[in-house]
């Protein structure tokens, strides 16, 4: 992959997010370095992994 950048002036006003994703960045002008990292803050035992059984029985 290449990548051309050309770097001309930037003038921002505001910025309005309404919403996130899972994974998001945003930025706003120049950067050497971009280094994403992902925690996940949700505890284990609150997690449901395998087949789901449905919550009332079948009639």
């Amino acid at each position: 992959m290449e990548l051309n950048v050309i770097n001309r002036e930037l003038c921002v006003g505001d910025i309005r997010i309404i919403g996130i994703s899972t994974s998001a960045l945003l930025l706003v002008g120049d950067a050497n370095t971009i280094q994403l990292a992902s925690t996940f803050d949700t505890p284990a035992e609150s997690l449901i992994i395998g087949p789901f059984e449905p919550l009332a029985p079948e009639a």
